[in-house]
């Protein structure tokens, strides 16, 4: 559907519901975001760059449990970088976020259009992010959504079942390495179920790629809350057609986290992240292997400061990250530092990554009205 359509759609559900104010049937937000950012060792040290997401939504209650709402947000950046007055790079879009429609009850829900959808219990490096691109790192947590049809329904107790369909998403999503052939819709499923102090979870997805080869994805995660949070999460990729070590892609993260009662509170996150391409299935010829850490401090009730630190066993590299984070009214104030290697290897971040090669700061404000 364009876009347009929607909102002639919009427009008409306003002047056609008499009984319900407009104040209750839209509602209006947006984030504008700034950044600078300084680093001696990229081609251009110097960048700065100006983001603006503005969110409609609309809700119309159907009867006293059902509802239809709807969401239409846009992505409008820019960003400039600089050596020196004569030497300099720019760039900018305006793009849809999200742009779905959406029909709900007490235990189900149909939502169709540009949407996020993520799972899984990892939490930094996910074999799971299978249609995203959330960066642990990002204090915006910005992704891109991907055009689908999503049901989900939710049993009595606490288990539900979660049914996909996603068409018209050329751009290569999460761990991919081949893009999606465009003639082929992507389907897909995930079934969670309780188990004793946690749940645990099956997920299937089927994609054609290019050249017309059909793959599969198998994924199990699985949460358990004792005194410690402890989680595993798998992903098997597997290409029909012999594609040498693309093949095969087998993820495999085991994590835990726990509050420590130090002052106001410090929380610890550990995983450890394998990861390999193969051949044949569950090779491990040659795998990837990182340990991951995160901590979290509050510092009273305006500020929290953060670490997250990698570490590549096969390259023998840390890649460090420090922030700060103070929270005014409407205004937040984000500090970051970091130390890298200046060739960057982390898998899912490559895209982002060359900016964030060897060390910098950078310093952002985000302002949400």
């Amino acid at each position: 559907m364009k876009y347009s359509h929607y909102i002639v759609l919009l427009g008409l559900l306003l002047f056609t519901s008499p009984n319900i104010g407009a104040q209750d049937l839209f509602r209006y937000k947006g984030q504008l975001s700034a950044y600078t950012h300084i680093n001696s060792v990229n081609e251009y040290p110097w960048w700065n760059g100006l983001r603006y997401i503005p969110q409609m939504n609309v809700n119309i209650p159907v009867g006293e449990s059902r509802l239809i709402d709807f969401e239409a947000s846009a992505n409008i950046f820019g960003n400039a970088g600089m050596a020196n007055l004569n030497q300099w790079d720019s760039n900018g879009r305006i793009k849809p976020y999200r742009l779905w429609a959406r029909y709900s009850g007490n235990q189900f829900e149909v939502r169709a259009g540009l949407q996020k959808i993520n799972f899984g219990s990892a939490t930094i490096m996910r074999p799971l992010m299978w249609f995203d691109q959330l960066d642990p790192r990002d204090p915006l947590q910005l992704t891109d959504g991907v055009w689908a049809l999503l049901g989900r329904y939710y049993f009595l107790n606490n288990a539900n079942i979660w049914l996909w369909m996603l068409y018209g998403n050329n751009d290569l999503k999460g761990w991919e390495q081949l893009v999606t052939h465009r003639s082929y819709p992507e389907i897909g499923g995930r079934m969670q179920y309780p188990v004793g102090t946690g749940e645990a979870a099956l997920s299937y997805h089927y994609r054609v790629v290019s050249d017309k080869i059909p793959e599969h994805r198998f994924g199990f995660d699985a949460r358990f809350d004792y005194e410690v949070g402890v989680w595993i999460e798998a992903s098997w990729k597997h290409l029909s057609r012999n594609m040498g070590v693309l093949t095969n892609q087998q993820l495999l993260n085991v994590g835990m986290d726990y509050t420590f009662g130090w002052g106001n509170g410090l929380t610890v996150t550990w995983e450890q992240l394998l990861a390999a391409y193969d051949e044949q299935p569950f090779g491990f010829q040659k795998p990837l292997n990182f340990s991951l850490l995160s901590a979290r401090y509050p510092i009273g009730l305006f500020d929290e400061v953060s670490l997250i630190a990698y570490y590549d066993w096969r390259n023998r590299s840390s890649y460090n990250f420090v922030s700060w984070r103070r929270q005014f009214n409407r205004l937040t104030l984000h500090l970051m530092g970091y130390i890298n290697p200046k060739s960057y290897n982390i898998p899912t971040q490559q895209g982002t990554g060359s900016m964030f090669t060897g060390y910098g700061l950078q310093l952002m404000l985000v302002y949400n009205h």
